[in-house]
């Protein structure tokens, strides 16, 4: 049967408050999840301040989602109730596509977001994280390895397989120099990652405030690109450099400093838009690539790899009640380096 409980929806694009929302009846084919932590993505601002498009409110919002099973349907076979389980931004998608069938369900054209999506199986809004519990098919629930903690978890259901995904797609590893612009909630586990792969990093931020933590979170160097004449000894020099920040960049300068055949992939998704000479590409035969977040597979490889490394975010544990105040720090860049809803405290 359907059941009821507490969330915290945006009832306006400034405001977010606790509601009750419903829940589907599980079917043969779900899972039921008591949720934990429900992390906070810049893109739940995006969507509940309506700056990607109109949405319908109240809206639950969060795909960074972290809990405990507590039922299961009678066809479930890869879960079981008491297993620390994850949501991230996909709750179904077509499963009959190339894309599906390849294990990059996250570029079906047919893929169901976690919220503010039509949920196929009852044709409701689908609603996010930031709930109590939530029911989603086993096909797009993700085990959390026990030496994985479930706060720190769930940024690594967004941020962390953001990051991932490129790095594991072109093929990041030993020997590989890569490059992460930006050292926020993105970029820090970018370090963290691609230091596990085996990789030499570099971060490219605009000062020098966070190079101590950048330093110590796992890169060997960190570059402060507020003077331009850094990029003076960096051609040529990286595999793969990964854009983490929405805001202008000398791009140029970047695509400069890739190797031959070297990628540059933009997760930072400007609304600017990107400024860059097609010279700069064709002269090294370098690639400018953009990124979403991992498949179901992909994103189960990234949780175990983290388990097995002990690799976690740097996170801030919040009640439900600082939400609004989370978004303005969000915003302001306040955060070292995400925020984390303890779900208890709905």
């Amino acid at each position: 049967m359907s059941k009821e409980v507490r969330a915290w929806g945006a009832t306006s694009p400034e405001k977010t408050e606790q509601i009750t929302l419903t829940r589907r009846a599980p079917d043969d084919e779900d899972v039921a999840i008591d949720i934990k932590y429900a992390g906070i993505c810049h893109t739940d601002i995006h969507t509940v301040r309506q700056e990607w498009g109109p949405v319908t409110l109240p809206l639950v919002v969060g795909h960074e989602t972290t809990g405990v099973v507590s039922a299961v349907g009678k066809n479930v076979t890869k879960f079981k109730v008491g297993d620390h389980v994850g949501v991230g931004t996909m709750v179904n998608s077509c499963r009959k596509c190339d894309d599906c069938k390849e294990g990059a369900e996250q570029y079906c054209s047919g893929h169901i977001v976690t919220y503010g999506a039509k949920d196929p199986k009852d044709g409701s809004i689908t609603q996010g994280g930031y709930s109590q519990y939530i029911v989603v098919d086993q096909a797009f629930v993700l085990s959390i390895p026990k030496n994985l903690p479930l706060d720190k978890a769930a940024p690594l259901l967004c941020a962390g397989i953001s990051m991932f995904s490129p790095l594991n797609h072109w093929k990041a590893g030993p020997g590989k120099k890569v490059g992460i612009i930006g050292f926020g909630g993105l970029g820090h586990i970018g370090v963290k990652l691609a230091k596990a792969m085996g990789c030499e990093v570099t971060v490219f931020s605009q000062t020098e405030n966070k190079k101590e933590l950048g330093l110590k979170f796992g890169a060997d160097e960190y570059i402060a690109t507020s003077d331009l004449q850094v990029f003076d000894g960096l051609k040529r020099k990286f595999d793969i450099i990964i854009n983490t920040v929405c805001a202008k960049i000398p791009m140029d300068l970047y695509l400069s400093s890739l190797r031959r055949d070297g990628t540059l992939v933009d997760v930072g998704l400007s609304k600017q838009g990107l400024q860059l000479s097609a010279f700069t590409i064709a002269l090294r035969r370098v690639n400018l690539a953009g990124s979403l977040v991992g498949g179901i597979a992909e994103t189960q490889k990234m949780l175990d790899l983290c388990g097995e490394k002990q690799i976690f975010p740097e996170i801030e544990v919040i009640p439900a009640s600082y939400i609004d105040e989370a978004y303005e720090r969000v915003l302001k860049s306040q955060v070292k380096f995400r925020f984390v809803i303890d779900v208890s405290t709905m």
